[in-house]
């Protein structure tokens, strides 16, 4: 059985602190920001700020984000929900009364939810951060006033949105410099968005809330049929969550808590743990079979019951029990892939990771849900409004079914390990909605069982089960580096399997820090499937 130990580039190592995210300039301003004595929830902010602008497609300051924030002198790991809730007048009936039985998933009527990026940068940078507010915006208001080359995914997502752009926002667009598809490579500017920055330089978050970006945001959504209100943006805060957690071979793995999918990563270890990977070995037809079928049992669970906690009543610890495991583990065939109605849940995502000088972390994901998001784009300030909102079920029925004031099932999953010795030891996550389970299912067994290192842990091949953009059927997606032998015997399994490109970015942009549990050294790795790098402090 042919393995892929091969890195597709080398392991970036540092002693003094790290950052990693899928955009090369982005990480600059992130490694920049250490470099000034920043806090890592500092570098963060800068970071995703900058994201925003040369990454338009996948976040920006019309999304949500989710953050865990590890803190070297309290040694505690700490959750931050920055997902927005339904506006006071959205519900079902006005969706129904139009013959609808699904949210739209682009236009005003799916921005249904306030966009809670900006609101999370502040309560974090109010809670742990070093440099002022105003610093850490600068290097995006440069990139967007100066310009940056536009990359192969924004040209690609880009031309793939033009068609959306023009039926749901007015030209121009800074997308779409005279009104075409810019070239890769293309200096870009945006100077809209350096202008909205700047008021959120001057005024603070407040000013998306409160002022007014919020009032312009409102006043086109209005004007093109959409329900969010004033009132619904000064309502909204970011909610500090306490994590989730389980052991897995002695390590402690965490997640946030719903309106998450992080619990399904916990239920997977759970299930999983008992096997013998090293035995099972990895890469084979057992050991993609053994990951597909536990993804399967937890998304059932997660199907049935992920939803906004303040609306339904979640049985969490019994789901990430090991005892729930071990009785659900009765189910689990090696010799049969079982059935299962899987539901399309995509979602194009920037994941980022930051290791400070002190040993501070955060591990995050902010996003748009779809590509350029809603594709609304309001008027003079230079970003796509998310359509987080459109992942909302219409059915009275359904756990995750719309109503004012909830929040909606979030893809989003940012994940943090403690190493045996109850030191942190690994930072990671991925873009790819409803991969994003089963990308830190693959990372977590290849570093922790197998130990790879970062690097050759994001570049081996990867898998994707359940129902894909475009697809009416479940099946599993494999990368072409997966042996010709395994996928026989994955369908011999019943797989329904289908081979994509060997590198694909629907296997998501995964990245992963890793600390040295016994002394300062820092590991990194990015996806050569982005566009981006980790970073070191010389």
């Amino acid at each position: 059985m042919a393995e892929y130990r091969y890195p597709s580039r080398p392991v970036v190592r540092s002693t003094r602190g790290m950052v990693v995210c899928p955009h090369a300039l982005a990480s600059a301003v992130g490694l920049g920001v250490l470099q000034q004595g920043g806090h890592a929830v500092d570098a963060a902010i800068a970071l995703n700020a900058a994201l925003g602008v040369v990454y338009p497609h996948m976040t920006g300051l019309g999304g949500d984000s989710f953050w865990l924030i590890y803190s070297a002198a309290t040694q505690q790991v700490y959750g931050l929900n920055g997902s927005g809730r339904a506006g006071q007048q959205v519900n079902r009936e006005r969706f129904h009364r139009q013959g609808l039985q699904a949210i739209p998933p682009r236009g005003a009527q799916a921005v249904l939810t306030v966009p809670g990026a900006v609101a999370a940068w502040g309560q974090a940078h109010q809670r742990f951060g070093r440099l002022p507010w105003a610093q850490l915006l600068q290097p995006a208001i440069d990139l967007a006033r100066q310009g940056y080359p536009v990359s192969a995914s924004q040209g690609y997502w880009t031309r793939r949105n033009q068609e959306n752009f023009t039926r749901f926002s007015e030209a121009p667009l800074p997308f779409l410099p005279g009104g075409r598809v810019p070239p890769v490579g293309t200096w870009l500017t945006n100077p809209d968005l350096a202008k909205s920055l700047e008021s959120l330089a001057e005024g603070g978050p407040e000013v998306f809330y409160r002022g007014n970006l919020a009032q312009r945001i409102v006043d086109d959504l209005t004007g093109r049929g959409g329900w969010l209100t004033r009132e619904d943006f000064v309502a909204h805060a970011s909610t500090w969550v306490d994590p989730i957690s389980t052991t897995y071979r002695g390590f402690q793995v965490y997640q946030l808590p719903p309106n998450t999918q992080g619990f399904t990563v916990l239920q997977m270890l759970n299930l999983i743990e008992p096997f013998d990977l090293g035995h099972l070995g990895h890469g084979t037809a057992d050991y993609y079979h053994l990951l597909v079928e536990a993804t399967k049992l937890a998304y059932a669970d997660r199907d049935r019951w992920l939803s906004d906690p303040a609306f339904v009543d979640i049985p969490l610890p019994d789901l990430i029990s090991k005892t729930y495991a071990d009785g659900r583990r009765a189910r689990l065939r090696m010799d049969l892939a079982q059935p299962y109605a899987a539901v399309a849940r995509g979602g194009d995502t920037t994941y980022s990771a930051v290791v400070d000088a002190e040993g501070n972390i955060v591990s995050a994901l902010q996003s748009l849900y779809f590509d350029f998001g809603a594709a609304v784009v309001p008027p003079g300030l230079g970003f796509a409004l998310h359509n987080r909102g459109a992942l909302f079920a219409l059915d009275s029925q359904a756990a995750n079914c719309l109503a004012p004031g909830k929040r909606p099932f979030h893809t989003l999953i940012p994940a943090l390990v403690r190493h045996r010795n109850g030191r942190p030891y690994l930072a990671l996550g991925t873009m790819g909605g409803e991969g994003q389970p089963q990308t830190q299912l693959a990372l977590l067994t290849r570093l922790l069982d197998f130990g790879f290192d970062p690097q050759t842990a994001i570049d081996l091949p990867r898998w994707l089960w359940g129902r894909t953009w475009g697809e009416s059927a479940t099946g599993l997606t494999l990368e072409g580096r997966i042996p010709n032998p395994i996928r026989q015997d994955l369908r011999a399994r019943g797989h329904r399997v289908k081979v994509v490109p060997d590198w694909t970015d629907l296997m998501g942009h995964a990245h992963v820090l890793r600390l040295d549990p016994t002394g300062p050294a820092l590991e990194g790795g990015s996806d050569p499937r982005s566009d981006g790098v980790a970073l070191g402090l010389d």
